[in-house]
């Protein structure tokens, strides 16, 4: 894995702070997913407070806080409160925490809550995806010999999507939806190959199990994942970081598959630029495939 997604004692950029803390939160011990909360539902409060009035409010002791901050990439809370702080006043408050949709919502702010869930990830996402990290997996992929795509439910989709696009320049790509498969495509990698495991929790095992297996199997590995402490950020050897919310009337959220599909289209154009001369005849090849098949189907009495 490569070792850009934490930087000790700075903490993560201020206009990613509040994602990245959603980010980690599946990761992160009871106690400190409390503390993370309170910085998600309110980080201009906990940038005002003191460590003990943290501690009070959300009943955590002052080393549970100093350990959260740590966590987070910072040396310590007074420089998680900076980086509350700068935030806040970097970005309304609105900005800050989207509000969630409640089940008495008209529809007219169900529009605006969605809408602004939406382009929060992707403004949030394109802060995290830095040309450096993006570029080595650009490479690994435009040099693979084939690229397996794992991915189940929501991301499953992006997966497919992900393969597809791939296919359509000329590549070998597979996306794997189903556990079974995908462990026996992992197993089967080698040398010279890519594998490609895309999870929001960055925990899912049907996605980890056949990363795993195609690390050991010597093929080169890339994670797609809102945590960059989560398990499949370990196995891999690139990680690009999503981002977006999933609760409870949008498990699977938009807002998630959009900040996932952001990143794949960043790595597709990257590896058609490198490829150029070999992605324009095969995409001049597909479109010519599939209008001859349409026009025939049209032509039919």
């Amino acid at each position: 894995m490569d070792d850009e997604t934490t930087r000790p004692g700075e903490g993560p950029p201020v206009e990613t702070l509040v994602a990245t803390v959603r980010g980690v939160l599946p990761s992160l011990t009871p106690a400190a997913q409390t503390v993370a909360r309170l910085i998600l539902d309110d980080p201009g409060m906990v940038a005002r407070s003191t460590i003990t009035e943290l501690s009070a409010a959300s009943g955590t002791s002052e080393a549970t806080i100093v350990r959260t901050a740590r966590v987070l990439g910072f040396a310590g809370y007074p420089q998680l409160r900076l980086a509350l702080a700068a935030a806040s006043a970097a970005r309304p408050a609105e900005r800050l925490v989207p509000g969630d949709l409640a089940p008495d919502d008209p529809l007219s702010e169900v529009i605006v809550k969605v809408s602004r869930a939406e382009s929060e990830a992707i403004e949030d996402t394109v802060a995290q995806l830095t040309a450096e990290r993006l570029g080595l997996v650009v490479e690994a992929v435009a040099a693979a010999r084939r690229v397996d795509v794992y991915g189940v439910g929501a991301s499953g989709l992006v997966a497919t999507d992900m393969a597809q696009k791939l296919l359509r320049i000329g590549m070998t790509s597979n996306a794997f939806t189903d556990a079974h498969l995908a462990l026996t495509s992992s197993v089967l990698l080698r040398a010279g190959d890519v594998a490609v495991g895309i999870s929001t929790s960055g925990e899912t095992p049907d996605v980890l199990g056949p990363l795993r297996n195609a690390r050991d199997a010597g093929a080169a590995t890339v994670a797609i994942t809102n945590n960059p402490r989560s398990s499949i950020a370990q196995v891999a050897d690139h990680v690009l970081i999503s981002a977006g919310r999933e609760t409870a009337f949008r498990p699977g959220a938009l807002a998630s598959r959009i900040s996932q599909l952001l990143v794949v289209d960043c790595v597709f154009v990257g590896v058609a630029q490198r490829t150029f001369d070999s992605s324009q005849r095969a995409l001049q090849a597909t479109r010519t495939a599939i209008g001859d098949f349409l026009r025939s189907g049209r032509s039919k009495p």
